[in-house]
């Protein structure tokens, strides 16, 4: 007998009754819950349990079967409910979950059993009613989502400038205190500047305006922080202007003071002592005040030098930061430059690569798979006269196959002639060339060649024919992109093609190169 684990996860309690979309038989019935049975437990009594109504019941341990003692049947040690005295009763769970059952809430549709609905619909029906587990609202399951995100007012929310936790509520006072909040200057317009960052800006900011430095001694100009250093080299003569009667206030009084006497030490009667009888005590009186004057002078002076002081640091701290941002500029440049450099290469790779493409969609335009070849060459005059030059002697023809998986070859052609025919005749040579598929085909190559200088006129052709000297390394397997050429020196005669011949019409000639496919 398979007793039930204390130890299983919790499961829920039993299916509402009205689930049912038929009445329900006493024996489907928890006699814990009263509702239909949830996985279903047998204690040895008989009566019938949700396992979770089970667990609750025996969780303190063993107790008395109270639908024993309502049914006057209760009999110990029968009566007594305990774990290990259960078994899960799989036969009445099968029945239950073969029972027709619909949705409870309203506006649902959904039909199905009790094993459909505990599977696939119970607590994934949009229109289940659940409460909000902050809010405490009573929400649609499928609005769970929005609310959770949009609407419930006790929702938690992530600032997203500085990334700290706080709830909906509080969202206007964290902004106002938020470090990184993004604030406008109202001077410059420069806008996303952080809170914790915006007293910096007030300072730096070239639009941002301050009284001169020189206001205490008369200067009534507000500028911008921008324009200070312009304000103070074209305003120089006005600055010395207002600075002349201060220094001049204090240059009176002491030229004054000198008169004929002069300064000694004497630390009884003071620091002066004239020639005469002395100082009285009433010009002693004025020094004093004239002293006190002085002082309240050399204190002002004092504080225009300590504000010029200021500005010379401030220029030389903004000057170091000139010289550090345009030490960034040029190490950005520098870095600019490598990577202009980089794609440099890269297109250059490209239209090598464009290039070699190009020239395959050319070889491929002209090629052939059933090894004739027709080979149609235009401005012969002018390539007639570049063979003579020596300019270029020779010229090839786009490869041809003699199938699509056979023989690589091509025609080469010299309009002046080669050896023997050089200045008199065309000499005209068949090439083998290394291809794909060398490795499964049978050499020396030894198939018939047919060259031919077509007749315009479809009447006479020129024709030459040889079959190949299998010891000749010219029809070996070529280890090379092509073998020698062979072939016919004196393939046509230069005479046939003065004058109105049939060989050469609008500048242009055709040779045909037909290989011999037999046995292949």
């Amino acid at each position: 007998m398979a007793y039930i684990s204390m130890d299983c996860p919790s499961s829920l309690p039993g299916i509402p009754q009205s689930v049912l979309s038929v009445p329900m038989e006493n024996k489907y019935k928890c006699q814990q819950c009263h509702q239909v049975l949830r996985k279903p437990v047998q204690a040895q009594c008989g009566h019938r349990f949700c396992v979770h109504c089970f667990k609750q019941l025996t969780s303190s341990g063993p107790k008395p079967c109270e639908a024993c003692r309502e049914e006057e049947i209760y009999e110990e040690p029968f009566s007594i409910l305990n774990s290990n005295e259960a078994f899960p009763d799989n036969a009445a769970g099968r029945e239950i979950a073969s029972l027709p059952a619909r949705c409870l809430n309203e506006g649902c549709v959904w039909t199905g059993s009790i094993k459909e609905y505990e599977a696939q619909h119970e607590g994934r029906c949009e229109l289940e009613q659940v409460k909000c587990e902050a809010c405490q609202n009573t929400i649609l399951l499928s609005e769970k989502d929005k609310h959770n995100e949009r609407e419930c007012e006790e929702r938690t929310l992530n600032c997203k400038y500085c990334k700290t936790s706080f709830n909906f509520k509080e969202i206007k006072a964290h902004d106002e205190i938020c470090p990184k909040f993004p604030l406008q200057c109202k001077d410059c317009g420069k806008k996303k500047i952080p809170r914790e960052k915006f007293s910096d800006h007030s300072k730096s900011c070239a639009k941002s305006k301050s009284a001169c430095p020189f206001s205490d001694v008369g200067c009534k100009h507000v500028i911008e922080n921008g324009k200070q250093s312009d304000h103070e080299h074209s305003s120089t003569m006005e600055h010395l202007r207002l600075l002349l009667p201060m220094v001049l206030s204090i240059a009176v009084p002491l030229s004054d003071a000198s008169g004929p006497g002069e300064w000694q030490e004497d630390s009884g009667l003071g620091l002066y002592r004239a020639p005469e009888e002395g100082v009285s005590m009433g010009s002693g009186a004025a020094a004093s005040s004239q002293s006190m004057d002085l002082d309240k002078k050399v204190k002002a002076l004092e504080n225009i030098v300590c504000v010029l002081n200021r500005e010379v640091e401030r220029s030389a701290v903004t000057l170091e930061a000139f010289a550090h941002q345009h030490r960034l500029d040029q190490d950005k440049i520098e870095n600019l430059s490598s990577k202009v450099r980089q794609l440099e290469r890269t297109i250059d790779m490209r239209d090598l690569k464009l290039s070699e493409t190009e020239q395959l969609v050319r070889e491929l335009q002209f090629c052939t798979f059933d090894g004739i070849f027709v080979w149609k060459i235009s401005d012969f005059s002018r390539r007639r006269q570049d063979a003579v030059a020596s300019r270029t002697p020779a010229m090839f023809s786009p490869a041809f196959y003699s199938s699509k998986y056979g023989y690589k070859m091509c025609l080469r052609l010299y309009l002046n002639g080669d050896g023997t025919g050089r200045g008199t005749h065309l000499s005209l040579f068949f090439v083998v060339m290394r291809g794909k598929c060398d490795a499964l085909l049978k050499w020396p190559f030894s198939q018939k060649v047919t060259l031919m200088l077509l007749d315009q006129n479809n009447r006479e052709h020129i024709i030459d024919a040889f079959r190949p000297d299998v010891t000749s390394t010219s029809f070996q397997r070529p280890i090379s992109e092509m073998n020698i050429a062979s072939g016919c020196p004196l393939f046509c005669p230069l005479a046939r093609l003065a004058g109105k011949s049939p060989y050469l019409r609008d500048d242009t000639i055709f040779i045909k190169a037909i290989v011999d496919l037999t046995g292949l």
